[in-house]
């Protein structure tokens, strides 16, 4: 099985602890820099899945790292997530021009890098970082006939959904929840991804019901599910 490369330009202390997180993981190879001018040599001689860089770094910043990388073609649908500290709009502005995929603004939590890297790499959301959220949830397949019932857990990819009602698998839904402290809910359309069954669970420990994974969702609402699930893991290492 290939493993998916990434790259982390930069930073000694965030590269120290995901090396610890990703060795558990045998599906991942972790390619370290420490300026814009290694990362794009080890970029082009590894050609790596996903690259996290820091904004401003010696030699060569983010940005012009990330240009650089995008006008090579074979690295050109490499996605480039860019972390800073700096929320000024023309330095914003300057990532977003140099192609980059993503802006993370530091403190970066361990959470958040992870649901970042999952989505990017298209990773089972299983497999996403998960918190226990009790979430009403109104859901259907026609708008006009909705059901109700409360989550177990939540990530970024999805959500366990305990229904008595379980739909079959790769079923679309459009799904609506309210998270605390935010006043907009979140709507977003999904499938169902696997269930567990009342007369024949996949996972005993778990209620029945139904595993659903987020298929068209929007960049607020991403970014409020990301800003829950950190507080529950509110310790910053970027």
């Amino acid at each position: 099985m290939k493993k998916n490369k990434v790259l982390l330009v930069e930073d000694v202390e965030l590269v120290l602890h995901l090396q610890k997180t990703f060795c558990k993981r045998q599906d991942f190879e972790i390619l370290t820099a420490k300026s814009g001018v290694e990362a794009l040599d080890v970029a082009i001689q590894e050609e790596p899945d996903l690259i996290f860089m820091d904004h401003f770094m010696p030699e060569m910043n983010g940005d012009e790292c990330c240009r650089k990388i995008k006008e090579i073609p074979a690295l050109k649908g490499t996605p480039v997530v860019i972390v800073t500290s700096c929320s000024k709009p023309e330095e914003v502005e300057r990532c977003q021009q140099a192609g980059c995929d993503e802006i993370l603004f530091k403190p970066l939590t361990r959470q958040q890098f992870l649901a970042t890297a999952y989505r990017f790499l298209q990773l089972s959301t299983r497999q996403a970082p998960r918190v226990h959220a009790r979430l009403r949830v109104h859901f259907g397949i026609d708008p006009q006939q909705v059901l109700t019932d409360y989550t177990l857990n939540l990530s970024s990819g999805g959500l366990f959904l305990e229904t008595e009602r379980p739909l079959e698998i790769e079923t679309p839904l459009t799904l609506e929840f309210a998270l605390p402290d935010r006043s907009l809910p979140v709507r977003c359309k999904g499938r169902v991804a696997w269930i567990n069954f009342p007369d024949h669970k996949r996972k005993p420990q778990m209620p029945t019901g139904m595993g659903v994974q987020f298929i068209d969702i929007s960049l607020e609402d991403m970014h409020a599910i990301r800003d829950f699930i950190d507080k529950q893991d509110i310790a910053a290492f970027w």
